[in-house]
């Protein structure tokens, strides 16, 4: 059980920004400080407890009442990793000890939820201490394992931010007679880039479920597809689109076919840190020289979509559920409650026990990815514009696709039927 007494509670926030992270903090500060509790923002995440520096502002409602609708984060984040060593972490339990605090609330994702869990575990196990942690799942990347058809908080926004973006450019490539190949941030899952492709009626988007083998796929998979959808367009009198393809991609292609990106940095965490790869101009650059060694002359324009969606104010939908999630985790806590993910389900606040999201080989979160037998994929794929295996039978259709490509039919099926067994 939690200590009786006073209540002092701090909040953490971690991974990347995300619509909807101050309207946490403001609904998590009031409820605390209404219940009498003492409320502290951490800034920038585990990083300054890690080095054991008390980096702290004491939260009012004052301060926090005005701020739900605001983008970015006020305290910051940090993707610091504190359970890297044993140094870091045992710094970040001294240091919230030497802060009084009895209760953490950590809004992130995997990461920052595994994190807090171990913070926790070692609070118990080193220090004999009891904190109470509730984690707010956190991330534009919807890959946290909540129920189907629940969101994390910020996908939203973040979604609807970047439809309108693709929009813009589906006119633009219309109007132009062009090309955009838009990369969407999502570090594993391709939640973000399927929402958005969808959303925005995107002429096709690849996401890294359609490849589920473990086997790396070769960069040549992924610009063939692209190609072929540009082909198909051409054959049916169209020379524009949008190709919106998912960062998490990246792990899925041989290592050796990125060498032209010069750079592999991993963060804290050991993940590749897509932003240093410049994906979109890798894809450039193949798609370009895949056209015009067919012949085809084509302007393509390439985006990267993610840091213009992070730090947006908050839609409707994300302040509603955010100020729902803060109130949420302050109950739970306040009951007493510990080690949980909050979650809100049919009307109802879910606490999930951290347990029964990790991985049991990993020892880490899980990762939702996307369902590609889901109906919402199924119907996603059915309005993409890209080479089936349809498009190979006999006819005059499939001799219009080889013309486009400057092959024979024979030709074009030796070179691009193969993309259709993904």
């Amino acid at each position: 059980m939690i200590t009786s007494g006073q209540k002092t509670l701090a909040i953490v926030c971690g991974g990347g920004p995300a619509p909807g992270i101050n309207s946490v903090i403001s609904s998590v500060t009031i409820e605390a400080k209404k219940s009498g509790w003492e409320v502290y923002g951490i800034y920038d995440g585990f990083a300054n407890l890690g080095r054991g520096e008390k980096l702290v502002t004491p939260l009012t409602i004052d301060m926090v009442s005005r701020i739900y609708s605001d983008g970015g984060s006020i305290l910051r984040v940090s993707r610091f990793n504190p359970t890297k060593d044993e140094e870091s972490l045992r710094n970040v339990v001294d240091t919230l000890i030497e802060l009084g605090v009895t209760h953490l609330v950590t809004i992130g994702g995997d990461d920052t939820a595994y994190a807090a869990s171990r913070v926790a575990d070692y609070a118990k196990n080193k220090r004999g201490l009891t904190i109470g942690f509730v984690h707010i799942p956190k991330t534009i990347d919807n890959d946290l394992p909540l129920p189907g058809g629940i969101p994390t908080f910020g996908f939203e926004s973040a979604r609807s931010l970047g439809s309108q973006i693709v929009s813009n450019l589906m006119v633009d490539a219309k109007t132009t007679g062009r090309w955009f190949l838009v990369v969407a941030m999502g570090r594993v899952a391709g939640h973000l880039a399927l929402g958005i492709g969808k959303s925005a009626g995107a002429t096709l988007t690849l996401i890294p479920e359609e490849f589920p083998s473990k086997r790396k796929i070769p960069l040549a998979l992924v610009v063939d597809i692209i190609a072929g959808s540009i082909i198909k367009r051409l054959a049916a009198g169209r020379n524009y689109g949008v190709a919106v393809v998912a960062e998490g991609l990246i792990e899925k292609i041989r290592i050796e076919d990125l060498e032209a990106a010069d750079c592999l940095e991993c963060d804290d965490h050991g993940h590749i840190r897509y932003a240093e790869i410049n994906f979109s101009d890798v894809l450039k650059k193949e798609l370009l020289a895949k056209l015009n060694s067919l012949g085809i002359k084509m302007t393509i324009n390439n985006k990267e979509v993610g840091y213009e969606v992070r730090c947006a104010p908050p839609n409707a939908f994300d302040i509603e559920y955010t100020r729902n999630l803060g109130y949420a985790a302050m109950e739970f806590l306040r009951n007493g409650g510990t080690n949980s993910m909050i979650t809100i389900q049919n009307d109802r606040i879910v606490p999930i026990p951290f347990e029964e999201i990790m991985d049991p080989h990993t020892k880490k979160t899980q990762i939702r990815m996307v369902n590609t037998d889901s109906i919402q994929y199924r119907i996603a794929r059915e309005y993409m514009i890209r080479l089936e295996k349809r498009d190979f039978e006999p006819g005059i259709e499939f001799e219009k696709l080889a013309l486009v490509a400057g092959l024979s039919p024979e030709e074009f099926g030796k070179r691009f039927r193969y993309v259709t067994d993904f």
